[in-house]
């Protein structure tokens, strides 16, 4: 698996190329301390993972996520967050910019290796607190105004299935299962909903589910979650 890493504290940037250079299964084929570089060197290497802090001389995390995400490859790389700030609006950012994941970088290393191999088959990850304000946040706002279903006009019955499932955080084979179809016709499902939408990821998926009011998240105790949260 190969994988770019991007940050620009130094100390940070090498403490995690370390990790990875010694992980087997992974090679970290570039490192770039700024969005620019990181741009240029995804171009280059053409990773398939790449691990994105978010404040960062010039362009920031966010702008090269999306820059990178929009370059048109065929297969384009799966990219993690990993940051020092968890507030929401990078959360939201980062969802829309296409990200696969999002870390805070005080997650423990196996966990951080577990993260690239699961978003690098496809998936998402988010750090549970991430999860615990995002969920929250799109509990407390308004019910969608008029019309903001129009976008998945375009959608088959099955189509607009699909994307609640993949909205309330369910796999392929957990969607095959639920419908009762070949796993093979989920994907080809979620590949048609997310073109038709002019969507590129999974997770940009999650924020159209939620958004057009397909999922709608039950208000959760704060002190419960937190609670019940792992440590």
């Amino acid at each position: 698996m190969r994988v770019l890493v991007v940050d620009d504290q130094i100390l940070i940037r090498a403490g995690l190329v370390a990790l990875l250079n010694a992980a087997p299964g992974i090679e970290v084929v570039g490192e770039a301390s700024d969005g620019e570089r990181a741009v240029t060197l995804c171009a280059a290497t053409r990773p398939d993972v790449v691990l994105m802090d978010i404040r960062m001389p010039g362009d920031g995390g966010i702008a090269a996520t999306r820059r990178i995400l929009a370059a048109g490859r065929e297969r384009p790389p799966r990219v993690i967050v990993l940051t020092t700030f968890d507030l929401d609006e990078y959360v939201y950012d980062a969802l829309r910019a296409g990200a696969s994941g999002f870390l805070l970088k005080d997650t423990p290393p196996e966990r951080l290796l577990a993260a690239i191999a699961t978003v690098a088959a496809g998936d998402m990850l988010f750090a549970p607190s991430v999860v615990r304000r995002l969920i929250g946040a799109y509990a407390g706002r308004a019910a969608p105004a008029a019309g903001a279903g129009t976008e998945l006009d375009g959608l088959t019955g099955r189509e607009v299935d699909v994307l609640t499932l993949v909205g309330k955080g369910m796999s392929n084979m957990e969607i095959a299962e639920q419908l009762t179809i070949a796993e093979a016709t989920v994907k080809t499902h979620v590949n048609r909903t997310m073109a038709k939408l002019g969507i590129t990821s999974r997770a940009q998926a999650v924020v159209v589910a939620y958004e057009s009011g397909l999922v709608t998240p039950r208000r959760t105790d704060p002190a419960k979650a937190e609670s019940e949260s792992p440590h």
